[in-house]
């Protein structure tokens, strides 16, 4: 996916690179996969991982509700 690409909603999980089970959307929009659950950043508004666990996945609209975004890969 190319950064200038606007998604309306998550990304699909068709999409995830295999062994990255958890999706997340920070405050400005941008969505990211992890391939470890990461947790909110000490300052806010971003999710946090280490970087080698965190892969761009798309921008979306910025969320003011992104500390509720966490999504585990459906079964």
């Amino acid at each position: 996916m190319q950064t200038h690409d606007r998604l309306d909603g998550p990304p699909d999980w068709a999409q995830a690179p295999e062994g990255w089970d958890w999706l997340a959307q920070d405050q400005d929009g941008r969505w990211f996969w992890y391939r470890t659950e990461p947790t909110p950043g000490f300052g806010g508004g971003v999710w946090r991982s280490n970087s080698r666990n965190q892969q761009y996945a798309g921008q979306g609209q910025p969320n003011p509700a992104w500390d509720e975004s966490l999504q585990r890969r459906p079964a």
